[in-house]
């Protein structure tokens, strides 16, 4: 099975007896919103590795910056 991103959701319309579920792979969030994560304080370190690794796979090069305090 692919990496998530975060779990799936299932959603249900009122009145509508059909479910449409959205999953959250990896490989289908932006470059931008996983660069954003990846250098949130509140991302899990499981997280943050997921989203190195699929950086990786991507062929985008990762690059430490210190931060100005």
């Amino acid at each position: 099975m692919p990496t998530k991103f975060k779990p799936s959701q299932t959603v249900r319309l009122r009145g509508a007896t059909k479910a449409t579920t959205t999953n959250y792979y990896i490989k289908n969030i932006s470059q931008t919103e996983l660069f954003e994560s990846l250098n949130n304080s509140s991302t899990t370190p499981k997280r943050k590795q997921k989203i190195r690794n699929e950086l990786v796979r991507r062929g985008i090069k990762i690059v430490m910056v210190p931060k100005n305090v």
